[in-house]
């Protein structure tokens, strides 16, 4: 057996100098020295030799598969630079060729929105107005005349932290009073926009965070008709032209009186589909006249001052022009939903 290794091991050396790639080095690997090579075989029928010769042929049979290896490393190595070597001189650059192009990322669908709510608010004359996320409870709830206690506290389900009184906001509707006590008693015209967080079982329809787009406008001689007027030239910009809009009679703590708008359906034209529950129509916004109790916690006096307020979101007019059904989509980072944008 010790002269069928010295055999074998003459037959490694002389065939490995004959090896020119990498597929050749593979095969001559798996025939010698790999897992089921005839050397490493060698080696595990040690046990049927007697016992006097066991140590000798098992000490030589390392001895030679250990130069062995070391051969086979140091010939992968040379095959290695010699095919980097040749890869550089047939794989020439034409530095005429124009540079590969850099993908560019995309706007977020939801900022895609703000952005023409932006533009066709400050083209009626609204300016951007930003207000901080982390309220209070008092300017959160109490003065937009929702006082502690009050059964309106249910449509509002809150995230409390850890402090007393602070909270994350519910809506953006705190920046109401932030921007009336800012300028008062001069008229305003802003929208609010920012995230809203709300404690709620996360669907195809709610998530525990959103966009809204809040606006106020105050002055001396403002009337439910200009209301009315604002909102259906917002819609018929964003939405389309022939858009037909309607109003409905809701409440608000903070509204008197109060409306939901709705704007017939885009994706059925009204005549009926699973997204409007087949009304034909697409609740779009929630608006109304402030209410005196707001004006005067905002430092205007309700017996000079008057002004109107809307809130709507984002993520909901989007899904409403593209036909999405799961808001969860927004926040899922998937990028097959938002290169569709």
């Amino acid at each position: 057996m010790l002269d069928q290794l010295e055999t074998l091991y003459k037959d490694a050396q002389q065939s490995l100098g004959s090896v020119v790639n990498a597929n050749a080095l593979e095969t001559w690997e798996n025939k010698y020295i790999g897992r089921k090579g005839e050397i490493t075989n060698l080696l595990r029928s040690v046990g049927q030799l007697p016992a006097d010769q066991r140590a000798a042929f098992g000490k030589r049979a390392n001895e030679i598969k250990n130069d062995l290896t070391a051969l086979f490393e140091s010939r992968a190595e040379t095959i290695r630079q010699h095919e980097l070597a040749q890869s550089l001189e047939e794989g020439g650059i034409d530095v005429t060729l124009p540079g590969r192009s850099v993908p560019m990322g995309g706007i977020h669908p939801s900022n895609q929105t703000l952005r023409e709510i932006y533009a066709i608010w400050a083209d009626m004359g609204f300016q951007v107005f930003r207000t901080r996320e982390v309220e209070d409870d008092e300017t959160n709830f109490e003065m937009l005349n929702i006082p502690q206690h009050h059964p309106a506290r249910d449509m509002w389900d809150t995230f409390h932290t850890t402090t007393p009184g602070v909270i994350l906001r519910t809506h953006t509707s705190p920046g109401q009073i932030h921007s009336m006590r800012k300028f008062a008693p001069q008229p305003i015209r802003f929208v609010l926009p920012g995230m809203c967080y709300r404690y709620e079982q996360i669907s195809t329809r709610k998530e525990i965070q959103f966009n809204q787009v809040e606006g106020i406008a105050v002055g001396t001689n403002i009337h439910l008709s200009d209301l009315k007027g604002t909102i259906t030239a917002f819609a018929q910009r964003i939405f389309g032209a022939d858009r037909k809009v309607r109003y409905r009679s809701s409440y608000f703590p903070f509204t008197e009186p109060s409306m939901e708008v709705d704007v017939e359906c885009i994706l059925c034209e009204g005549k009926g589909c699973s997204v409007c529950s087949y009304s034909g129509w697409l609740e779009i916004a929630g608006c109304g006249m402030i209410h005196p109790v707001v004006l005067r916690n905002g430092g205007y006096d309700p017996n000079v001052h008057s002004g109107f307020a809307f809130g709507m979101g984002p993520e909901r007019i989007t899904m409403l022009k593209h036909g999405i059904k799961d808001i969860r989509y927004f926040w899922g980072n998937d990028l097959r939903f938002l290169e569709q944008f």
